[in-house]
């Protein structure tokens, strides 16, 4: 299985996250891709794709937004990194705003995803990532891997959050969808729900996503991933979210996996985008699942058994010393 990263996407470091109500260190580190590369070798070089395949999923008015909001807030006489703390409870409206805050709050939906002077251009090259891995399948391959950082699920059409800014998985399926790869199914099997991946597909009855993931009724993000939610309009039905509880091993896990599994099968799914967080390790400092490296290993092989040409894209995962391996563990098992 090929591997791609991208160096740039180590340009991004944020400082310090809000979190349980007070400032503490930003946990999406560059330690954390540091720690795959060290576990694994022959990674691929990344190819730029330009623009256009971000414009398919995000809106242009948010990646300009993007692209220059720290040199806004520096322009403002701020430092450090860009963050806001004024967000509207309401629909967003299509308003004028001049002050970088007021486009912070307007653009995002926590306090916890600083933009800093590196955000853009590691944003920008780990889509470029999952694209470059997707290509290789296009070519030909069964699978490949993107080590995405920042990672993107959390990242909706015109918003971040979840230390998200480039919804990487939902560029790549649309990005399989026009080389005529699908019907694309999106399995998410991070601690924590892809709320801007389901934001992304939720009317789109052509993209069928499938997310495990930690009861939103207690954990982040809170307002998305219950179960009732199946989709909209004409897309109702492409959309399976099934919530665990605090403490889920991997027994208790694989149930809501073959669930999934066989969903994506009844769909009749021809391309899988994996979006892969290691955050339900046991002892990942964040999250409160409890598997096992050898359960990556068999969550991975009951994946694979899906046949399917498979794009697996990095998301979260916050145990920096065990990562590593633990990532390892699950391409091997794949």
């Amino acid at each position: 299985m090929k591997r791609f990263f991208d160096d740039r996407q180590l340009r991004h470091a944020p400082a310090r996250e809000l979190h349980n109500g007070d400032w503490t260190d930003h946990a999406e580190t560059v330690a954390r891709p540091r720690s795959i590369l060290s576990a694994l070798d022959d990674w691929q070089p990344v190819r730029d794709f330009g623009r256009e395949p971000l414009r398919a999923v995000h809106d242009d008015a948010y990646l300009d937004f993007l692209e220059g909001a720290h040199a806004e807030w520096i322009a403002a006489g701020r430092t450090g990194d860009a963050i806001g703390y004024t967000f509207p409870v309401v629909r967003r409206r299509a308003l004028r705003l001049d002050r970088i805050d007021a486009k912070l709050g307007a653009y995002s939906y926590d306090a916890g995803t600083p933009i800093t002077a590196g955000t853009w251009d590691a944003a920008y090259w780990s889509a470029q990532t999952a694209l470059s891995a997707l290509d290789r399948i296009a070519g030909g391959d069964r699978s490949a891997f993107a080590l995405c950082r920042p990672p993107g699920h959390h990242a909706g059409r015109d918003y971040l959050g979840g230390y998200c800014y480039l919804n990487n998985a939902a560029i790549a399926a649309r990005r399989a969808q026009a080389l005529n790869l699908g019907p694309v199914a999106i399995l998410d099997i991070d601690y924590h729900h892809g709320n801007g991946t389901q934001d992304i597909f939720y009317a789109d009855p052509d993209i069928f996503f499938a997310s495990i993931h930690a009861d939103p009724r207690c954990d982040y993000p809170f307002y998305w991933g219950h179960a009732d939610e199946t989709g909209e309009g004409a897309a109702i039905g492409t959309t399976l979210n099934l919530p665990l509880p605090r403490g889920t091993d991997g027994a208790a896990y694989r149930p809501a996996l073959d669930r999934a599994l066989a969903a994506i099968t009844r769909w009749s799914a021809r391309m899988l985008i994996l979006s892969f967080g290691a955050d339900t390790f046991v002892g990942d400092p964040i999250s409160h699942f409890a598997l096992e490296r050898d359960d990556y290993r068999e969550i991975a092989a009951a994946i694979a058994a899906l046949d399917l040409p498979t794009l697996i894209v990095m998301e979260g995962g916050y145990a920096v010393g065990e990562l590593g391996a633990n990532v390892a563990a699950f391409l091997d098992g794949f």
